[in-house]
């Protein structure tokens, strides 16, 4: 099965009650003037009046093979969680290009606040893709040190890296820098209290931040329009700030839009709002199934639009990549998911008593009290054991 298949897998239907009876809003098509594209459905390239991006052949291979290998990681994350490798996965499915885009849009010196979500970005600044798995596979807290590669540690309270990615950038202008911030949150997450309060903080103050919204149509189980009655990005101009939406499946588009707003925050001309239109093909976590609230319908209709099948047909139709260079990628592809396996299943477990370690940085006498009684508890289950082990040789005599 070739890397492009994996979109193109079914799911199940589910028998039972009728599912997505709610109406749905009428999603923008090709010819929206609102919906930035740069490449359509078939692999064509289209012009944009504000928006012109002329990417080498070598560049259009390399996006297409970094959005490739975060399917394939994502797609090997998803089936050791079913393994039961890991407790949980949230998927990007169907997000590769949003992220792939948005991700190689960023200079190094940027700063970058994910959520949970973020493989993509993770891989564009350099983050092992085994770093990402120590978390959901309740090892550590995290994987990685986010100064190295200007990526910060994933965020599962929904909505709150967007304050830290203002105040980060506030402090970024008052240290008189010329390097960005990028947050990136969800649709559902729009909805929070966090992220109104991180518009307005990043308004007033004029803050180098580009909120980037990745609306994949489904808070879980709640459709956008649930969520809002006008177009997410409408939502910045009630702030001060200018909203963008880009067709979320075109890695093109997704990469001159948010080089553009990243490029306004370096000029000092404060934050801006971009919503990648795009489209969750899988469950939003591997907890949920997609199939008691959506059609199966609506996700064959995206399908169509895959955004790695999208940018293959570009590089088909221009010339730019034959058999051999897809052979090869997917040997690489299948290379890279034997080792994310072989890693994640010979992570070492925690150290129990580290979880006592940095809770304050020069230590605190409750804490060392806590520490005592767990370390005492702990021996309790080793004193158990020895005096089991005895008994049964006492016994044996």
């Amino acid at each position: 099965m070739t890397v492009e298949s994996t979109a193109a897998r079914k799911p199940r239907r589910s028998s039972g009650t009728k599912r997505a009876s709610a109406k749905r809003t009428p999603q923008p098509q090709s010819s929206d003037p609102q919906l930035v594209q740069l490449l359509s459905p078939e692999g064509e390239r289209v012009e944009h009046p504000e928006y012109e991006i002329d990417p080498s052949p070598d560049e259009l291979r390399g996006l297409y093979r970094d959005m490739v290998l975060t399917r394939r990681f994502d797609a090997e994350a998803t089936a050791l969680q079913r393994q039961g490798e890991l407790g949980l996965w949230a998927s990007l499915l169907g997000q590769e290009a949003a992220q792939i885009g948005s991700g190689r849009a960023l200079r190094d010196d940027d700063y970058v606040f994910p959520t949970y979500r973020e493989h993509g970005v993770a891989w564009c600044r350099g983050v092992d893709p085994t770093n990402l798995l120590g978390m959901f596979r309740g090892v550590n807290h995290g994987g990685w040190d986010p100064n190295s590669n200007n990526f910060h540690l994933y965020t599962i309270v929904i909505g709150s890296q967007t304050l830290h990615a203002t105040g980060y950038a506030m402090g970024v202008a008052k240290d008189g820098a010329d390097s960005a911030v990028i947050a990136y949150f969800g649709d559902g997450a729009s909805s929070q209290g966090d992220v109104a309060e991180s518009f307005t903080f990043s308004a007033v103050y004029n803050a180098p931040v580009v909120f980037f919204c990745q609306n994949n149509q489904w808070a879980i189980s709640e459709p956008t329009e649930k969520q809002t009655r006008v177009p997410l990005y409408q939502r910045a101009q009630g702030y001060g700030f200018p909203g963008i939406r880009v067709d979320g499946n075109d890695v093109l588009a997704c990469l001159a839009v948010t080089r553009s707003a990243l490029e306004r925050a370096r000029r000092g001309e404060g934050p801006t709002l971009v919503e990648a239109f795009t489209y969750r093909m899988g469950a939003h976590t591997t907890s949920d199934d997609p199939t008691k609230y959506r059609a199966d319908e609506e996700r064959e209709a995206w399908e169509a639009k895959d955004p790695i099948l999208r940018l293959r047909r570009c590089l088909e139709r221009e010339g730019h990549a034959d058999e051999a260079f897809f052979a090869a990628l997917d040997e690489e592809s299948e290379a890279l998911g034997k080792r994310v396996r072989e890693v994640v299943r010979a992570m070492p477990d925690p150290d129990p008593m580290a979880i006592f370690d940095h809770v304050y940085a020069d230590g605190h006498t409750l804490v060392d009290e806590e520490r005592a009684q767990f370390a005492a508890y702990q021996a309790s289950f080793a004193d158990a054991d020895t005096t089991g082990t005895a008994s049964a040789a006492e016994g044996s005599k």
